[in-house]
């Protein structure tokens, strides 16, 4: 049975030197930061970085984001840090963004998958950031979930999951913005969005002047095809209950779909305006705005998997701003399974 530390409200000085003392020994903590939980051990440390693959069930050539707390740890990690990168680390560190640079031989192959590459997040979490400066070394944490899960938000959604493999967890409340960090690969001097989140490519481009999104963060990884990140390759966001794309724009279409489906066990996921459009159906509000939709996705997708629905429709959003990052998201989760129109609804009906 693991610890569960409470610093909601404040961060207790004697456990955050448990919490050192445990990492130190090569054991995985859990702990909040301003996207989600993540699941955390000594980057410099690989047998201990390999615990948080066999504990999450993550593929092992899917390497992890390594967090620092300062500049300084940040030159211990990395080299050849160009004038590009050096604007985006300048701009958006501390915060939810994480940029793929040049690796020293401090960071072992296991956090990386043997790549010469590794990604580095400043997280602008008072808890991460002085755990790490405390701990005094970085620290590699992915997401806290089992692996092709969606990501956790709040310790009660991970705990079970996860309660065997780790050995204390971190409750530091609600995470603030629900979305896992903006990834950045600078090509040819050009910041390529491969993970959208919180920091967008609006914001980037307002520093940098140009920026590029990869065509698979909306797009599925075809067979053999090379990606940028590995992580493309995988299952990501997905409960247990089978989940489709709704990507319908006209609310008497949706009224229909409504109708359509009215004998069925299926609920709508979607922003509180859309509510009206599906009386006959279960719906579920996300939140009023995309910010909250960022914030409640997982959470609410991890509430619903344990309702017995046969299906999930999910509303699609805007692509402006964080909403690439919310769509990047439920279109992994969906399986890249659309219904563009009513007809297509009808389909499913009668292939169910």
């Amino acid at each position: 049975m693991s610890i569960v530390y409470d610093w909601k409200v404040n961060i207790d000085d004697n456990e955050l030197e448990e919490i050192c003392s445990f990492l130190e020994k090569g054991e995985l903590v859990v702990f909040p930061t301003e996207t989600v939980y993540g699941i955390g051990a000594d980057a410099f440390n690989g047998q201990a970085c390999k615990k948080i693959f066999e504990a999450k069930g993550r593929p092992s050539d899917n390497p992890l984001i390594v967090h620092i707390s300062d500049l300084d740890m940040l030159m211990d990690c990395v080299k050849n840090i160009n004038g590009v990168e050096k604007k985006l680390i300048d701009a958006f560190m501390p915060g939810p963004f994480t940029l793929i640079l040049e690796k020293k031989n401090s960071i072992p192959n296991e956090v990386t998958a043997s790549l010469d590459t590794v990604a580095i997040r400043m997280p602008n979490n008072k808890i991460a950031n002085k755990i790490i400066k405390k701990f005094g070394k970085p620290i590699a944490a992915p997401s806290a979930n089992k692996s092709g899960k969606p990501s956790g938000t709040k310790i009660e959604d991970i705990k079970e999951e996860l309660d065997s493999s780790v050995y204390a967890f971190i409750d530091g409340g609600d995470t603030e913005i629900g979305l896992e960090s903006t990834v950045v690969r600078v090509i040819d001097n050009i910041p390529v969005i491969l993970r959208p989140g919180a920091i967008t490519k609006e914001d980037i481009l307002n520093v940098i002047g140009a920026v590029n999104v990869d065509k698979h963060v909306l797009n599925n990884v075809e067979k053999d095809e090379k990606v940028l990140s590995p992580g493309m390759k995988h299952k990501h966001y997905a409960p247990k209950t089978r989940c489709v794309l709704l990507d319908i724009k006209d609310s008497q279409e949706k009224k229909d779909i409504s109708e359509q489906l009215k004998n069925e066990n299926v609920i709508v996921l979607g922003l509180e305006k859309d509510k009206s459009n599906y009386s006959q159906i279960s719906f579920e509000s996300i939140g009023k705005n995309l910010e909250e939709f960022s914030k409640n996705i997982f959470t609410k997708l991890r509430k619903i998997d344990e309702e017995g629905y046969n299906l999930i429709l999910i509303e699609s959003v805007s692509v402006d701003g964080i909403g690439l990052a919310i769509m990047n998201r439920i279109i992994r989760t969906c399986g890249y399974n659309i219904i563009n129109n009513k007809n297509q609804v009808a389909d499913y009906i009668e292939n169910r």
